[in-house]
């Protein structure tokens, strides 16, 4: 994904305010080289981060003419506006692992038999894993199928299926928390439970 930046010569409050009242969000690019103060259109960059990959994703930041591959790293938003206030992107190395968070699609829910039969509610608990990798293997994001969790089981970090050159950060690995859950709620009687509690009626 392309990114369009120019080059900032001026920094401070005073500078990034009237920058921002010209239609301008301040940034910065850091990392493998000397900072780099930058300045984006806002609109364009508010639209962009509503995309999941723009999150997510090896970015191509263009500032005069020159590229370079960076990260988002940090956005920060005024409190209660719809206003993008400052942006930090990180430059990334081909030949170097990169540590970065990853969004999960969860796929299969609705046509699980643990869900459609067994009265169970799956819980997505946590919808992103930190993982590292090089650049050109990132994904977008992981994929994971919920299609034979069963009812009352859990599904942890470490059972995911990564793509090729992806691993979990090792402190994630250690702690391996639960990723989907499966509860069957207090009082739910599943299809299968009522289907067998059933007696015919009497002729």
């Amino acid at each position: 994904m392309k990114v369009i930046a120019f080059e900032r010569n001026l920094q401070g409050t005073g500078a990034s305010r009237r920058l921002r009242n010209s239609g301008k969000t301040p940034g910065i690019v850091y990392g493998a080289g000397e900072p780099q103060l930058i300045e984006l259109d806002h609109n364009a960059l508010f639209h962009a981060l509503k995309k999941e990959a723009f999150h997510s994703s090896i970015l191509d930041l263009e500032v005069a003419g020159k590229s370079q591959q960076v990260l988002l790293r940090d956005v920060q938003y005024h409190p209660f506006r719809q206003l993008v206030l400052h942006v930090d992107f990180q430059r990334v190395d081909a030949n170097k692992k990169i540590h970065t968070k990853v969004p999960l699609h969860f796929l299969n829910q609705e046509t699980n038999p643990a869900v459609k039969l067994g009265g169970a509610v799956i819980s997505h608990v946590i919808n992103e894993v930190e993982v590292e990798c090089l650049p050109a293997a990132l994904p977008e994001f992981i994929e994971v199928d919920l299609a034979k969790i069963e009812a009352g089981q859990s599904l942890h970090a470490t059972d995911i299926v990564l793509p090729a050159g992806v691993a979990l950060v090792a402190h994630l690995a250690a702690e391996n928390p639960v990723i989907v859950s499966a509860p069957i709620p207090a009082g739910t009687v599943s299809e299968e439970a009522s289907a067998e509690g059933e007696t015919p009626a009497a002729e």
